[in-house]
């Protein structure tokens, strides 16, 4: 690329040749991706980026180098909010599983720790779409050799997510960028846990967090899909189960004539005949369930201060 040599050039010893690459493809992402949820994975990376190597003196000439027209407040901005963490890191895929129509699980091996904590979403890119940034949730809790499985579900108009469920292999190299906080951090008590879709990954972090640590508590996870065939994670839920007697899964399908008909309704009526005043819920699903929870929980008995739902808004 040649900009990115130019930019080398410009601020010599500052950016290895892949870092400047990485800089320039993610500013023009501020400018050619407007979508509000893009914006903000974006410009969490790009301050990441510009106090880790100490690049805002020099904002204006980088944008020009890079064709990009970002107002530098805005990257100010974003790096007054980040911390210390390196912007991206290369991470191989070491696994790849489509256990479900456009379902990926992917177990990736970051080539430096990445220090994240269960319910947290990660920055993630891919070499076909470089600067295209998404987030995704670990669907585990830290583990000693480092791995982290992310569970993506292909969206037609999403370029990251078809990349990372039909292209993406064993061997290849992704970028995984900062871990940001949503709100749904592990909280003191009971927890009564609502998945929709490959919302399940963050709650399935937290159930791992419990179990690397029982307390004594009680843990009641809700998993909604549309039939069997679209639970997705069936085999570790298992796993999950049998080994925890703390923990209850409740299987819920809302399309599916063939299951029990205990089984049969959306994951949110099924969750609040297992609510109890004193659980702190989680739910994280499609944004329509969100919008669901946020509306009919409170109205139904769940206190709102025990709601926990995903946030991620620009800050």
């Amino acid at each position: 690329m040649r900009e990115a040599d130019e930019l080398r050039v410009a601020l010599p010893g500052r950016l290895a040749a892949h870092d400047a690459e990485l800089l320039i493809a993610t500013l023009r992402r501020v400018t050619t991706d407007p979508e509000p949820a893009a914006q903000a994975v974006t410009l969490t990376v790009l301050g990441h980026a510009f106090r880790r190597f100490a690049l805002l003196p020099h904002a204006e000439l980088i944008c020009a180098l890079a064709g990009a027209d970002v107002p530098v407040e805005r990257l100010r901005r974003a790096a007054a909010r980040a911390d210390d963490d390196p912007p991206w890191r290369p991470a191989q895929v070491v696994a790849r599983d489509n256990p479900g129509d456009h379902i990926a699980v992917l177990t990736v091996r970051p080539w430096r720790p990445l220090p994240y904590r269960p319910g947290q979403v990660v920055a993630v890119s891919t070499a076909r779409n470089p600067g295209r940034w998404r987030w995704y949730s670990p669907a585990n809790a830290p583990r000693p050799e480092g791995t982290v499985e992310l569970h993506v579900r292909a969206v037609p108009a999403g370029s990251v997510s078809v990349s990372l469920a039909y292209e993406v292999n064993p061997g290849d190299v992704v970028w995984l960028g900062p871990p940001r906080d949503t709100g749904q951090h592990l909280r003191d008590g009971d927890l009564l846990l609502v998945a929709g879709g490959t919302g399940l990954a963050p709650l399935r972090a937290l159930v791992e967090q419990v179990a690397a640590a029982p307390d004594g508590r009680r843990v009641t996870l809700v998993v909604g899909t549309r039939t069997f065939f679209d639970l997705y994670d069936p085999i570790a839920l298992d796993k999950l189960q049998c080994a925890h007697d703390w923990l209850t899964i409740v299987p819920v399908f809302s399309d599916d004539p063939e299951a029990h008909s205990a089984e049969q309704g959306d994951a949110l009526t099924t969750a609040l005949r297992h609510h109890q005043p004193h659980q702190q819920v989680y739910v994280c699903g499609p944004p329509a369930m969100l919008a669901d929870a946020r509306r009919w929980l409170p109205l139904a008995g769940v206190p709102a201060e025990r709601l926990h739902l995903p946030d991620l808004s620009s800050r």
